[in-house]
Parts: structure tokens; sequence; C-alpha cells
């Protein structure tokens, strides 16, 4: 019988049921969440960073350090909600109580 790799949203799921995980990922900064929605809403548009940063007027370089999940460095709001707008989409800021 042959191994069958579990989907990324199958781990993922399997992955938040542990309570230590699930507190790893809910630490997150929101500026790596935000990222990496953006992130997946290009990419389920078809767009490449190339193509992106076409439609931005601008290089891939500066779309694969505004996607950069590593940098500490935040976007501004304007360069978020064009990022956005291209896509088809409008950004939407919630304030939410903190939790500890």
């Amino acid at each position: 019988m042959a191994y069958k790799r579990p989907t990324f949203e199958k781990f993922k799921q399997t992955g938040l049921e542990d309570t230590v995980v699930k507190a790893g990922h809910d630490a997150l900064p929101t500026s790596f969440c935000m990222k990496r929605q953006m992130i997946a809403l290009r990419k389920s548009s078809g767009v490449t960073q190339e193509q992106m940063a076409d439609l931005l007027g601008t290089k891939k370089s500066n779309i694969s350090r505004l996607e950069s999940l590593n940098s500490s460095i935040s976007p501004r709001l304007a360069t978020v909600e064009d990022y956005a707008r291209v896509l088809g989409y409008s950004v939407r800021i919630k304030f939410e109580p903190q939790t500890y």
C-alpha cells in the first residue's frame, strides 16, 4: 500500500489540535499573517510576482520583499491597499481586544 501524504490543510488542522502548536500559531505577528494572506490571494488569482510588479508599476524584487515572511519591515497601508485592489479585493482593518 502506497503512502499518501496529507494535504497541507489536513496537516494544519491536525497540528492546531495540539494546544502548544495552537498557542504558537495564535501568537504569530499580524504582519506575518497578513503577508501569508497576500501571497495566497496573489497565487489564487494566478498572478506571478513579476506580473504583480507590472500591475503595481514596480519591480519584482519589491514584491518579493513585500511578501517576505522573514522581514520585520511592515508595508505602508497604501501599498497593501494597492496590492489588494489590483487583485480585486479591498482591505478592512479590524481591532480586536487582546486575549491573554
